[in-house]
C-alpha cells in the first residue's frame, strides 16, 4: 500500500495527465484500413448510382407550329407538329400532351384535342389542314425505339400574331408509368 505523503507514487484516485491524454496512436484505429473501407463504400455508391440513374424516356422535337386566329374571337388555334422516337427497351403508351405558349406578358396550356375534331377545325380554317399532318391521339402504343410523328390542335386566347410573337412554346408528353417528358422551343424568329 502506497502512503498518501510519497509523492513518487500515484493515488488510484488521481489519474496522472499523461495517461489521460495518451497518444493519438493508441486511441484511433489504423489510416490504412479506414480508407479503404471508405474507398469500397464509394465505388458501391457509385456503382449503385450509375445502375439506377435516370435515363431518358422519349427524345424528340417541335417541328412546326402555325396558328390561324378564330373569326370574331381574340383567341386561335393551332398546329403543332411533333417527332419523337422511345428510346426505352419496353413500349410506351402516349396518355397526354400538353401545350404551353409563353409570351412577354403571360403563359397560356392546353391539352391536345381529339383527333375526332380535326376535319371540323380544318372546316373552319383551312389554312390548318395544310400544316397538319397525321393526328396523334391519346393512347398511342409506341414500340422500344420506334420514331413517331403527328400534329396535335390547341386553342389559346392570342390571335395569330401574338402566337407568332411568342418568346417560346413548351411540349409536355405524358406516358403511362413514365415520368412526363418536356420539349421546349426556343425565342421565337
Amino acid at each position: 500500500m502506497t502512503s498518501p505523503t510519497n509523492p513518487s507514487e500515484p493515488n488510484a484516485a488521481q489519474v496522472p495527465m499523461t495517461e489521460e491524454f495518451d497518444s493519438f496512436k493508441h486511441t484511433m484505429p489504423n489510416f490504412l484500413p479506414v480508407v479503404i473501407a471508405m474507398m469500397l463504400v464509394a465505388a458501391v455508391l457509385g456503382f449503385l448510382a450509375y445502375i439506377l440513374r435516370s435515363t431518358p424516356v422519349v427524345a424528340g422535337s417541335i417541328d412546326e407550329a402555325f396558328a390561324v386566329t378564330i373569326p370574331n374571337q381574340n383567341s386561335s388555334l393551332a398546329v403543332v407538329n411533333l417527332t419523337f422516337q422511345n428510346l426505352t427497351k419496353k413500349s410506351l403508351w402516349l396518355e397526354n400532351i400538353n401545350v404551353a405558349v409563353h409570351t412577354k406578358d403571360s403563359d397560356f396550356k392546353d391539352d391536345f384535342g381529339s383527333v375526332a375534331d380535326f376535319p371540323r377545325f380544318f372546316q373552319a380554317s383551312p389554312a390548318l389542314k395544310q400544316h397538319a399532318q397525321t393526328g396523334l391521339v391519346r393512347d398511342t402504343k409506341i414500340a422500344p425505339m420506334e420514331k413517331t410523328s403527328g400534329s396535335v390542335i390547341v386553342s389559346f386566347p392570342l390571335t395569330q400574331e401574338e402566337f407568332d410573337a411568342r418568346d417560346s412554346m413548351t411540349v409536355k408528353l405524358t406516358f403511362a408509368d413514365q415520368k412526363s417528358v418536356t420539349i421546349t422551343t426556343g425565342k421565337k424568329k
